[in-house]
């Protein structure tokens, strides 16, 4: 999508770029033409500046260079990076303690970028979490902005300042809300034996496995946090298409992924009993 995009460009916006795509300039190619600029609404001086600077994107798109991009596309429109910078990417989720405050801290955290899941745990490997994303150039996040990408940053004492794709906004955009469960229900997703589990939920986990020692609640506490990392590679996806169905480009739709295969397993009687102990009585 982005070798059609044009809304990066000096002077060019939604309303530009659409006229442009009415009038079969469909991609950075046309620009190739150093005449070219008699087919357009520009005249040759503004043409022949749009031109070299198509020559630096396609310089920087080998390069493999988002962050030039997406210092010159709004936020709304920075999906339009997603299916070439994909290699690029990293989809991360992030569960805490639910304590608030500065005794708030995270517990487990996943990271998936599309060929292997990593999963981190508060005792353990932690610090390797924010280790692991200076390997990525750009983040996709449910409710990133407003939770987890802050709370990363307030913890590790780290700036992740990567190119950031929320997808409670795009999807929002789209029609879709009700939360990370609500959109993945929404578009079809499935959680099976963690259907009803949530991020409260993950906290009773954490808190049962704490207390206890009960390795049934961590492991199921990880296959939830990864089932949420996981899901986002199809939302986001799912989003890139449904943005792509909205230009004249449907040909560039990329297929829906195959998951991985998350390690762990969730205790669906250990779910049972904490429902029981924290919410029968409700």
């Amino acid at each position: 999508m982005l070798r059609h995009t044009f809304v990066h460009l000096p002077g060019i916006g939604l309303k530009t770029e659409s006229s442009l795509w009415q009038n079969g300039i469909h991609s950075w190619e046309f620009f190739h033409d150093e005449h070219g600029w008699m087919l357009t609404p520009f005249g040759p001086g503004k043409y022949a500046a749009l031109r070299s600077r198509l020559e630096v994107c396609r310089e920087r798109l080998c390069a493999l260079d988002p962050a030039y991009f997406a210092g010159a596309l709004a936020q709304q429109h920075l999906w339009r990076l997603f299916a070439d910078f994909r290699q690029c990417a990293a989809f991360i989720d992030i569960e805490t303690t639910g304590l608030g405050g500065p005794y708030d801290h995270i517990t487990t955290a996943a990271l998936y970028d599309g060929r292997e899941v990593f999963y981190y745990i508060y005792g353990d490997n932690l610090d390797a979490f924010a280790l692991d994303l200076r390997k990525y150039k750009i983040l996709i996040t449910y409710n990133g902005s407003c939770f987890d990408l802050p709370f990363i940053r307030n913890y590790f004492r780290v700036a992740v300042d990567h190119i950031h794709i929320d997808l409670r906004y795009l999807l929002r955009s789209l029609g879709y809300g009700g939360g990370l469960k609500g959109c993945e229900k929404s578009l079809g997703l499935d959680r099976a034996e963690l259907n009803g589990v949530d991020g409260y939920f993950a906290v009773l986990l954490w808190r049962e496995y704490r207390k206890t020692g009960n390795v049934k609640a961590l492991e199921t506490l990880l296959a939830y946090n990864m089932a949420d990392t996981v899901n986002l590679e199809t939302l986001m996806v799912q989003a890139f298409n449904m943005k792509v169905s909205e230009t004249p480009f449907h040909e560039l739709r990329i297929p829906l992924p195959c998951p991985p295969p998350i390690p762990f397993k969730p205790d669906a009687a250990l779910i049972d009993e904490l429902r029981q102990g924290y919410f029968g009585a409700f």
